[in-house]
């Protein structure tokens, strides 16, 4: 590929995590390596609409919607605008020109987290402009992202698992005595009610007893219709990053200790109230128990690219469940993903570097599959 790569950094977005996406942009802005790389920012409001501009401050400024908002008015009134540039706004129905001839990325660098962008359906735009990018596919992107089909798919694979329920937002609203019953019946507490369609813990309720199990579920559907009830127990957090395409590494691991009464988004994201331990304080057995079993769930979901692999290791019999899969998980350089690879000897610009030819090379491999247009 002559001259430099030309990489479409895809930030922002409409789920709950905008912010956090932001942060993650900004960081693979301040460490990808410029003699490679032409980066063209490409922003995403948390109403939908996608942005374009010059600056990547001017992307990741807070206020950014505000700012744009502001000028449109000024512009309307006659007035006088900011002459510092900002982003050039494009309606919801306008992406695909951004993947035109005349704007062609050799590649895109999604760092969405959440819906409507790390759950298949970026990436199902991407696939139809034809387009390389980094990550999982359409499929493992979508499987990653709804824990309740990823849990029944680890089941399947006999991957250990906590029992849990799924029930629908319209079934607790029609049924709340059924739903009671059936959690009874077949949990204990304390439990965790989680939208089956979110990260970064967003939604996320520990319920301790049953007095406390309709708030919960009402709480985590705000965020979802669908909803996973899900078995608590003591225990430890464990974390492993996977790299790779077809034959995928495994990293060092690490230990989250929350400072809180478990690992809630202000725990994720509220400087000093979480600890990572890396390497995590396990055993030869039990780290190498982690890492195969890592990579066993980045293949089961046929993943791609990278995704951070989540464990909870139960303090009293030291059993080991697989919890779920991050296929785009925090990005910054003092994120866990980024942070464990660095302890595995690949520094964060590398880290990037590796990303980046990763989705060339997934791109070129699904190239040498014929289209049955050819066969008509």
């Amino acid at each position: 590929m002559a001259g430099k790569i030309r990489v479409g950094l895809l930030f922002g977005g409409r789920s709950g995590e905008h912010r956090v996406s932001l942060v993650s942009a900004a960081s693979v802005m301040a460490a990808i390596d410029r003699t490679k790389y032409e980066v063209v920012p490409i922003g995403i409001t948390p109403q939908g609409e996608w942005v374009i501009g010059k600056e990547p401050q001017a992307f990741l400024a807070e206020g950014v919607v505000r700012k744009l908002a502001g000028e449109r008015a000024e512009t309307d009134t006659g007035g006088t605008r900011d002459p510092s540039p900002l982003p050039s706004p494009l309606s919801p129905s306008s992406p695909p020109s951004l993947f035109q001839a005349g704007e062609r990325l050799d590649v895109v660098f999604p760092v969405l987290h959440g819906p409507f962008g790390e759950d298949g359906t970026v990436q199902g735009l991407l696939e139809l402009a034809d387009v390389p990018y980094v990550g999982a596919g359409v499929l493992a992107s979508a499987v990653g992202m709804d824990k309740a089909i990823m849990k029944a798919l680890f089941r399947e694979r006999n991957f250990p698992v906590l029992p849990a329920l799924t029930i629908t937002r319209r079934l607790w609203e029609a049924k709340p005595d059924e739903v009671r019953a059936m959690v009874e019946q077949h949990l204990t507490y304390p439990l965790f009610v989680k939208p089956a369609n979110l990260g970064s813990s967003v939604g996320i309720s520990k319920v301790r007893q049953a007095s406390e199990l309709a708030a919960a579920i009402d709480t985590a559907a705000l965020y979802d219709r669908k909803i996973l009830i899900e078995q608590g127990i003591a225990c430890r957090e464990i974390e492993c990053a996977v790299l790779g395409n077809d034959y995928p590494q495994a990293s060092v691991v690490g230990e989250i200790i929350p400072h809180r009464e478990f690992y809630d988004y202000e725990a994720k994201y509220t400087p000093g109230e979480a600890d990572l331990l890396i390497p995590a304080p396990l055993s030869d057995a039990l780290t190498e128990q982690v890492r195969t079993l890592a990579v066993a769930a980045f293949q089961a979901i046929d993943c791609a690219g990278m995704a951070r692999v989540d464990f909870f290791l139960e303090k009293e019999t030291e059993r080991l469940y697989l919890n779920e899969i991050n296929t785009i998980p925090g990005f910054t350089s003092l994120s866990m993903y980024a942070r464990l690879w660095e302890a595995s000897g690949l520094p964060y610009p590398l880290l990037i570097d590796r990303l980046i030819e990763l989705a060339l090379e997934r791109y070129q491999d699904k190239k040498r599959s014929q289209s049955w247009i050819e066969h008509l």
